[in-house]
């Protein structure tokens, strides 16, 4: 099965089985026969490849695979998932395109996706890298919603609420990401776009935001209420186990992630390679760096 949007490639589109009897909608594309860069996409999300990100992972000997989340787009809906229940997830969605190892990214909200994958399968992973990841929210000594966009302020404290008040409040804004357009993007991100990641949402960039946020509440909001509640728990694992060679980039002009969780993440994972760009946002800093942070991630882990 083949699928297209405007700024994808035709990518193979399989569903794999997972040992609970669910399904996951799973998305693959580059050379025959390289190594997966197993691509953990950020909240709200699906799983369809941006195609600059595939072109320059292919440039590079790697196939992109990435999954819609739990609940997200076709994939079965897993109440109650840990950020750590993600790792069976990603151990299904490899044995069925059978690779054993493999490398990860994480965006945004995906980066603690692919922290858990670091720290739970250092037999399988090579290494692995985050852009404007989310620190834990039990991180201690850190301000976790300081420097935040409105728009994350209101959606993470009604997680804290709970699940009642996270929901009212996405039932609300979810019909907008429903039907949304690449021109529209940039709007309804709101306050969480710097004057430099507005600069990012733009062509092939916009259709692609715009393609993943429809994707993601097709069959509704459960994805999104799923992820932003296991984002405030405990997440499942522990970072000071991980021992695969991890990069931490990090914008300072990014108000979806602030700063300070990259700098706490660079402080609490061991042997971490911290990226802290003062130029760079939460958007701007994946789009215009991407081939330099897979050159980054080769570098520090070697197949």
């Amino acid at each position: 099965m083949t699928i297209s949007c405007h700024a994808c490639r035709m990518a193979r589109r399989l569903a794999a089985s997972t040992p609970d009897g669910r399904t996951l909608d799973v998305y693959q594309d580059g050379p025959e026969g390289g190594i997966p860069l197993l691509f953990h996409n950020g909240t709200p999300s699906s799983g369809q490849l941006f195609r600059p990100f595939v072109a320059a992972a292919s440039q590079r000997g790697l196939q992109m695979v990435s999954f819609s989340r739990a609940g997200y787009g076709s994939s079965t809906r897993n109440p109650g998932r840990r950020v750590a229940d993600v790792v069976s997830d990603v151990v299904a969605a490899l044995d069925q395109l059978g690779d054993p190892r493999f490398y990860t990214l994480g965006w945004s909200g995906g980066g603690p996706h692919a922290l858990a994958c670091a720290a739970m399968l250092p037999e399988r992973l090579i290494g692995a890298a985050t852009v404007g990841a989310k620190a834990p929210y039990d991180a201690e000594g850190l301000d976790w919603m300081a420097g935040m966009g409105q728009e994350n302020i209101a959606a993470f404290s009604a997680a804290v609420a709970g699940d009642a008040a996270l929901r009212t409040l996405l039932e609300e804004v979810g019909p907008s990401f429903a039907t949304i357009t690449p021109e529209k993007v940039a709007a309804r991100l709101g306050n969480l776009v710097s004057d430099v990641d507005r600069s990012a949402i733009s062509g092939e960039s916009a259709a692609w935001l715009a393609e993943v946020f429809r994707e993601s509440v097709r069959n509704g909001i459960w994805g999104w209420l799923d992820d932003e509640l296991a984002l405030v728990r405990p997440w499942g694992f522990d970072l000071g186990a991980i021992d695969p060679p991890v990069a931490i980039w990090q914008g300072a002009q990014d108000r979806n992630t602030p700063l300070a969780h990259g700098e706490w993440l660079a402080l609490h994972i061991p042997g971490v390679h911290p990226h802290l760009l003062p130029e760079h946002g939460h958007l701007s800093l994946g789009v215009d760096s991407f081939g330099r942070i897979l050159d980054d991630l080769l570098t520090i882990a070697p197949a």
